[in-house]
């Protein structure tokens, strides 16, 4: 079998929105001890006002409707920020085009929602805790420093992107001013059922392996490729971490 045209061709497939309904049966994931989804859903519910930060394509935070009168949602990656406002502006939802991180300030005013959604995307604690109205939630699902670090090993580099430690945001988000009222940390396993689902895979998320290529990292690859002829499974460890925090009345 050519494995490496069947790479390249991985390789070359588009990837847009935050959706990865592609990797159904290609790869397999523990279940995370808490439900994101749920949580979220049932705060919406209960909002006068919402932001999603990062919203990607709006895939996931399209199911939490139906939503308050005020409901907004940020993307600054133009292709996933056409595909949320295609998304979400016909359910009543604002859709802005904004980076978040960890410094800068938002387009928002002070006390203007009562719930901030974040999942995986960057946030800065002091702003969210500004944005939010007295007793305003803060829920956020994040990714874990040691996520897919054994996968990462495997090409010989490290991750660009340190993320931070559940303890420090912890502290972070207390030092702001808010009350951290559950905060949860999690490790399990993924499970790649070849090698060009990681290859898609890494395409998909480059900050994992900065500027991976099929022809850059061959010899990688082909590593992998010799791992699973041998019968063993390509299981790496996956990390989260789970916050909700409340803005002091």
């Amino acid at each position: 079998m050519n494995y490496i045209s069947e790479w390249k061709k991985q390789e070359k497939r588009r990837f847009s929105g935050w959706t990865f309904s592609y990797f159904k049966n290609k790869m397999t994931e523990d279940k995370l001890p808490w439900n994101y989804n749920t949580m979220a859903k049932k705060l919406v519910k209960k909002s006068n006002s919402v932001l999603d930060m990062g919203t990607g394509g709006g895939e996931l935070f399209s199911t939490f409707r139906p939503f308050p009168k005020h409901t907004v949602a940020t993307e600054g990656y133009r292709p996933n920020l056409i595909l949320a406002k295609k998304r979400l502006s016909k359910m009543g939802v604002n859709v802005t085009d904004f980076s978040n991180s960890r410094t800068r300030k938002m387009p928002f005013s002070d006390g203007e929602f009562d719930l901030v959604l974040n999942r995986h995307d960057a946030f800065n604690s002091n702003e969210v805790f500004r944005i939010l109205s007295d007793g305003g939630v803060f829920l956020t699902q994040q990714v874990g420093r040691d996520n897919l670090k054994d996968l990462v090993k495997k090409f010989d580099t490290t991750s660009k992107y340190r993320n931070a430690t559940l303890n420090s945001i912890k502290k972070e988000l207390e030092k702001a001013g808010f009350t951290v009222k559950d905060a949860r940390e999690w490790k399990g396993k993924v499970e790649f059922k070849d090698v060009k689902t990681i290859v898609y895979f890494l395409k998909a998320i480059p900050w994992i392996v900065p500027g991976f290529s099929v022809d850059k990292n061959l010899h990688h690859l082909e590593k992998l490729q010799s791992i699973m002829d041998s019968g063993k499974w390509l299981i790496f460890t996956q990390h989260r971490y789970l916050i909700f925090a409340q803005k002091k009345r």
